[in-house]
């Protein structure tokens, strides 16, 4: 997928099917239309491009990162994402010109594809109906998606991002369409892990929202290829005080690469336990050997 940063670097595309929109998370709601962008453009011979926003416009707490969506929006067959730059002049653009100088002129769109509640241009003044109106005068087509629902929860980030805080694992996984996962590079720690026995890379998470403290059987995504491992989440309170930052570490099992600086995918299966305090390491050392079983017997 092509990645482009700022409006002033487009360049007009053929036929572009643009889908428009945060899309934070990817979520199943955001999957629906972008699918839909990448069928269409394919059917009318054109491309198929997203158009999204960074930061999130709204000053939300983003679910995932930027390099965390642009990844998932390229495994759906889009070939070009539009990163428009929410933090500088653009803010200002009213919604007129919005369609105007930038879907039309600059882009030149075959047609836009927008979920209902989809809000844009200045202090969210335009909406699905002027993009509807307006297609008239200009000449594009229009596609609107009504909201996605998972029984009678509506798939919202927000929700999404709620339920990951609550620890509640499988319940977000099904509004996302697939596992909970934390984008991270590998950062080097104190190496306690590897003195205990059981090695483990620390995680720097790319501003995304983490699950609560506590051990996960999860799921390694490196270069495209999947292990499986244990993931803790937690400030380490049998070593250090209790207000210590945040850490997330993963120990990969019959992995043995040297991964320093690389980027990982860590997805969540299972909870297996809470963070807690031990009496000493050997006590949290033999914990560490129960927590290890209980995930290898999940797998």
């Amino acid at each position: 997928m092509k990645i482009i940063y700022g409006i002033r670097k487009i360049k007009k595309f053929r036929r572009p099917v643009a889908a428009l929109g945060v899309f934070d998370g990817v979520h199943l709601g955001h999957r629906r239309i972008l699918e839909s962008v990448v069928r269409r453009a394919r059917r009318v011979k054109g491309t198929s491009l997203v158009l999204t926003f960074w930061p999130h416009p709204q000053g939300k707490e983003s679910l995932y990162s930027l390099a965390h969506r642009l990844r998932l929006i390229a495994e759906l067959g889009v070939e070009v994402c539009v990163v428009a730059d929410f933090g500088g002049s653009f803010r200002r653009v009213s919604a007129d010109d919005f369609i105007d100088k930038v879907l039309v002129k600059k882009i030149g769109v075959y047609a836009v594809h927008v979920g209902k509640n989809f809000r844009f241009g200045y202090r969210a003044s335009g909406d699905a109906a002027l993009l509807v109106s307006e297609a008239q005068k200009y000449g594009f087509k229009v596609r609107i998606f009504p909201v996605s629902r998972s029984g009678i929860i509506t798939v919202s980030s927000t929700a999404i991002r709620s339920l990951i805080k609550r620890s509640e694992i499988k319940k977000a996984e099904k509004l996302l369409g697939r596992r909970v996962s934390v984008l991270g590079t590998v950062v080097r720690g104190s190496r306690l892990g590897r003195l205990m026995g059981v090695p483990t890379a620390n995680i720097n998470p790319h501003h995304e929202v983490i699950p609560p403290p506590g051990i996960y059987a999860s799921r390694i995504v490196f270069y495209k290829k999947e292990y499986r491992g244990v993931c803790y989440i937690g400030r380490r309170p049998t070593i250090v005080s209790p207000d210590s930052p945040l850490r997330v570490e993963v120990n990969i099992f019959d992995f043995h690469k040297d991964i320093y600086g690389k980027v990982l995918e860590i997805q969540f299966v299972k909870m297996i336990r809470k963070d807690r305090k031990f009496k000493n390491l050997g006590e949290l050392s033999a914990q560490i050997g129960k927590d290890i079983a209980a995930c290898r017997k999940i797998y």
